[in-house]
């Protein structure tokens, strides 16, 4: 059995989905989700992607070190995470897009009742 510390740590926590396919990281400009790193330079609007998961880490010594991370999903089949602090410290621009995001998930159709 792993160590709950251990599954909990950020570095853990993005090896595991870097294995599970979201190896692109995205961050948030002017509104749009854009790739970094790669050649691609592809950016997204928040009804082109789908949060799959996430991962809110607390720092237990230091209130600075809150944070959450995102697995994301495009529609074009590209994967990948974006981190954002929470609280004071969160990014207004990452906060707003991830925001529109969840609230358009939250208004699909469900098939099965």
């Amino acid at each position: 059995m792993q160590d709950k510390e251990e599954e909990r740590s950020l570095v853990n926590v993005e090896n595991k989905l870097t294995k599970d396919g979201f190896t692109q990281d995205f961050n948030v400009v002017d509104g749009r989700l854009h790739t970094i790193g790669s050649d691609s330079n592809k950016s997204y609007t928040p009804d082109e992607v789908t949060i799959v998961d996430f991962y809110r880490f607390e720092g237990e010594s230091n209130p600075d070190d809150m944070s959450v991370l995102y697995a994301i999903q495009a529609n074009d089949g590209v994967k990948g995470t974006i981190a954002n602090a929470y609280g004071t410290y969160a990014d207004a621009d990452t906060d707003d897009f991830l925001k529109q995001v969840e609230d358009l998930g939250k208004n699909l159709t469900k098939k099965d009742k």
